[in-house]
């Protein structure tokens, strides 16, 4: 099976569909669409020179606007969750769908990752793509502007970077979110990955898996990928977070910014590697816990429990509503700005 190309370039309901090729020097390739601002697909070589696609998704276009679980798209206004949907700013109290019920998750049934974004720029190695949200988008104050940029170097980076801007005082917490497997979409589960994690704390969720507002060291427990570690040796662990969780979906705080990696993993059979770097202050590590079989990936083959994991850069969830995490709120004489980086290598 592969991409139907045409599906991502055409025109209904008098909204124009478009995808794009990247590809750098080495032979690495990637395919974004303007729906979602998503990444669909992502060629990079193993320990053999072997090309494979290693982020979880669909062939056509169709597939993906009859739903899915945010496989590569942009999440926004506000991703992850914030507690009943609601917060106070500036003396109103917003309330925002409770469509994670009873909490707001990734910004509404008909966030960023469901719109059109227009592209305003696309060449060899990278493409840029803008969103305007209005004023009461999903519930969001202000009316903001998002410009997302993907390029790929001749490093082996993919770059993704935010920038946003508002007419009124709002919050704003993007993110990416590709379900990656590096021995390929369709090839079984990501137990047998290696990770290692640059961050010593976790935010502690309640049942409803938002934060309780403390921070947790990670020494001694499952969640401490201080050096590398097998996905699979920690994901049965009966922790209480685990639990609520269903495997991992926990927010890492990260220790920096940047200039040092935020994660690392690499599949040991294959040799693929991707190393995680950002600016921002913590990263949502989920397992891909609730894929059930119901989606059926690029290679034909169904998308189970285990499939995919993400590695999701953000600020922490419920920021908003915590004053002790790092601010989420957005003015208008500011500029929001987002990076991302997943650098890919092979180890023998």
């Amino acid at each position: 099976m592969q991409l139907d190309f045409n599906s991502f370039n055409s025109i209904a309901f008098g909204r124009k569909y478009e995808g794009h090729w990247l590809e750098n020097t080495n032979g690495i390739k990637a395919f974004v669409s303007n729906y979602g601002a998503r990444l669909v697909a992502l060629y990079t070589p193993d320990k053999s020179g072997e090309f494979a696609d290693i982020v979880l998704g669909f062939n056509t276009l169709n597939e993906y606007m009859s739903g899915h679980p945010f496989f590569g798209v942009t999440v926004g206004r506000c991703a992850n969750r914030i507690a009943k949907g609601k917060f106070d700013l500036e003396g109103e109290t917003y309330q925002l769908n409770q469509n994670n019920y009873p909490n707001h998750l990734h910004g509404g049934p008909n966030g960023f990752h469901n719109r059109i974004w227009m592209i305003e720029e696309a060449e060899k190695q990278h493409v840029e793509m803008s969103f305007i949200s209005p004023d009461g988008h999903e519930g969001y104050p202000g009316k903001l502007k998002t410009i997302v940029r993907y390029e790929l170097n001749d490093n082996n980076q993919l770059k993704i970077s935010y920038q946003a801007a508002t007419d009124k005082t709002t919050i704003v917490n993007l993110t990416h979110h590709s379900y990656f497997n590096l021995k390929g979409e369709g090839q079984g589960d990501i137990l047998d990955h290696q990770l290692k994690i640059n961050g010593d704390y976790i935010t502690p969720v309640n049942q409803h898996q938002v934060p309780d507002g403390h921070l947790k060291n990670v020494a001694g427990t499952p969640f401490d990928f201080s050096g590398f570690d097998a996905i699979g040796n920690r994901i049965k662990d009966c922790d209480e977070q685990m639990v609520i969780g269903h495997g991992f979906d926990i927010n890492y705080v990260l220790n920096s910014r940047l200039h040092e990696f935020a994660a690392d993993v690499y599949e040991p059979s294959c040799g693929r590697a991707m190393r995680v770097y950002t600016n921002q202050p913590g990263m949502q590590f989920y397992t891909g816990n609730f894929l059930d079989g119901s989606d059926i990936g690029k290679s034909g083959k169904r998308y189970y429990k285990y499939s995919g994991f993400c590695l999701e850069t953000q600020h922490f969830p419920n920021a908003i509503n915590e004053d002790d995490f790092p601010s989420v709120i957005l003015k208008p004489e500011e500029t929001y700005e987002y990076e991302v980086i997943y650098e890919f290598y092979t180890v023998n």
